[in-house]
């Protein structure tokens, strides 16, 4: 296999990519916005909008480049409950949606510790078992209809193949589903009658199977066109540096969300108060994480289309010792109870400044995470931080251990999907961030530090940071 088509759907945009895996690289790609439906019964991702995007796509690209085999990547967070034909039960839900916490207090009773699966409480719908949950006890007539549940990334292999299947980044990325330990099903799954629901589960790379006949009239790809069983973006992200580099190191995707994940970690305690949680990776492995929703972040503060800093910015920045404390957006990440604020008044900040400000402090959240998860070695960056030098600089100087920038492709996910066809050629485009990093961007990382665990203990009752 040579060129293979890659479906990559992110929160926020949907594309498909053809890889030549000989050169590894993205050699042409389709993109659309992933939008919501704020209909009834609950926001709802727009599946066959999407789908339909998918199979245009499918075809244009085939025309140009000749797919051999299709592989898909997606955010997580999501389940899809299908009927027995195969379509919808209820809509798939939206996991920013609050409608899962009306039922927090009886989903709290139920939901196994962390303990047992890796899986922090979390806000709305960012536990896939508490969207399920609210989902039975919501709508119980749509829910006695539900067949099979499926993991996000697997939705769209059946669509591409009629099999129904599961796998094991989706289940293991703060599902509350899957013990990684074990590797087994949670006891909640137990708990609830939900096993028998769930299809089997296979590994990322496993052929489940070829493209179905309709599909291939549809598109121009050939009949028996291998279709992967996919795998989670962040660990779609990891998986190009664990097949090509030694532990220990850890990758920071990004992206919506920063997702840190340490390969060859210190044994720490993980705090499931903070946003650390266990995903496990597509060999199987659990490895110890931790996010919050940095892409987001970015946009809300400086728009869709925000100018550059320079380094003489970021300098005037770091001597104003302007800063922005966590947490935006709030509820999640390491300091999910901490109401955001600036230090200084956010208006003496030049576009250029607000950049570098807003950059130092995503690159100190990243740090602080990578902290509480017993992260050692390189620190590799991947997606679109990985162009933003003062992201990086400030995120050396917090850390003092290496930092390098991934500039092989905007983000990894969909290079870490077609490896799943054919590791042998997987290189990554990692380069050493070899920027200066003053000392004072070092007591920049300092004073924040210092300044978070005030503003942590005002935010959050006292509870330090």
């Amino acid at each position: 296999m040579r060129i293979v088509g890659v479906i990559d759907i992110g929160k926020t945009n949907a594309k498909v990519a053809a890889v030549d895996l000989d050169r590894f690289e993205e050699i042409a790609v389709r993109k659309t916005a992933n939008g919501v439906v704020q209909g009834d019964p609950y926001p709802h991702f727009d599946v066959d909008r999407l789908w339909a995007f998918v199979l245009d796509s499918l075809k244009a690209l085939h025309a140009e480049h000749r797919l051999q085999a299709i592989s898909i990547t997606t955010h997580g967070a999501t389940a899809v409950v299908l009927d027995q034909a195969g379509g919808l039960a209820l809509p798939v839900l939206d996991y920013e949606f609050g409608g899962p916490d009306t039922l927090s207090e009886a989903y709290g009773r139920v939901r196994p510790p962390f303990a047992e699966t890796g899986s922090a409480r979390l806000p709305v719908g960012l536990n896939v078992g508490a969207q399920l949950f609210w989902q039975q006890q919501t709508f119980p007539d749509a829910f006695a209809r539900v067949a099979t549940i499926l993991t996000y990334a697997q939705y769209w292999t059946f669509r591409l193949t009629g099999v129904r299947v599961n796998e094991l980044t989706s289940l293991g990325c703060h599902t509350d589903l899957w013990n990684p330990t074990a590797g087994t099903f949670s006891t909640l799954v137990e708990s609830q009658g939900w096993r028998h629901l769930f299809a089997p589960v296979r590994k990322a790379d496993d052929i489940v199977g070829a493209l179905l006949p309709e599909l291939c009239a549809a598109t121009g790809i050939p009949a028996g066109t291998p279709v992967y069983c996919g795998i989670h973006d962040s660990n779609a992200s990891l998986l190009p540096h664990l097949l090509t580099r030694k532990a220990p190191f850890s990758v920071v995707s990004t992206g919506t969300w920063v997702v840190m994940l340490a390969v060859g970690a210190a044994k720490v305690t993980l705090d499931e108060h903070r946003d650390t949680l266990i995903n496990v990776n597509a060999l199987g492995d659990p490895v110890p994480s931790a996010r919050f929703m940095g892409g987001r972040a970015f946009a809300l503060l400086l728009g869709d289309n925000p100018t550059s800093a320079s380094f003489e910015d970021e300098e005037a920045v770091v001597a104003a010792e302007h800063m922005i404390l966590p947490s935006l957006p709030e509820g999640s990440g390491p300091f999910p109870s901490a109401k955001a604020r600036w230090t200084l008044d956010e208006e003496m900040l030049t576009p250029a400044g607000k950049v570098a400000a807003v950059s130092f402090h995503l690159a100190l959240m990243t740090a602080t995470c990578l902290d509480l998860i017993g992260a050692r070695g390189d620190i590799v960056v991947e997606g679109p931080f990985a162009a933003n030098a003062a992201y990086l600089r400030m995120l050396q100087a917090a850390t003092g251990r290496p930092v390098l920038a991934d500039s092989h492709n905007v983000t990894g996910t969909s290079l870490g999907a077609a490896s799943l066809v054919d590791g042998r050629h997987v290189r990554t485009g990692v380069q050493v961030f070899t920027g200066p990093v003053p000392e004072s961007f070092v007591r920049y990382a300092e004073n924040w530090r210092s300044l978070t665990k005030s503003h942590v203990q005002q935010g959050n009752g006292g509870q330090q940071g």
